[in-house]
């Protein structure tokens, strides 16, 4: 398994399913999953699908520059920095956008966010 791969993967996943269906990103969480975003600390699954589904934009399109990956932990943890545009309806420029994420793959074909 090339953590490369899966991990660009993974990122094609979440994003499509993010500009799509944001609601659909809930069971890529666990309970003790924590999303921070501008300082605020979200924790756990529902949560999370909550704020993201609340933020003032209903579509967008996010486009992705980088995505870096190392493996991390025992059993499968992946730390990803993926990094790129996000261009919203309606607008003419696009914003700048950064993540991090540290997920846990259980399978192949499963992995979760922590």
């Amino acid at each position: 398994m090339d953590p490369d791969s899966v991990a660009k993967a993974f990122v094609e996943h979440y994003y499509s399913t993010f500009d799509a269906n944001r609601a659909g990103l809930a069971n890529l969480y666990q309970e003790g999953s924590m999303l921070t975003f501008e300082g605020q600390k979200i924790m756990g699954s529902q949560n999370i699908v909550a704020k993201l589904t609340s933020l003032p934009f209903q579509q967008c399109k996010h486009h992705i520059t980088t995505v870096d990956c190392q493996p991390s932990g025992p059993a499968g943890g992946m730390l990803v920095f993926v990094s790129g545009n996000l261009q919203l309806a309606g607008e003419q420029h696009a914003l700048k956008f950064s993540q991090i994420g540290c997920w846990f793959i259980s399978s192949l074909v499963e992995m979760e966010l922590l």
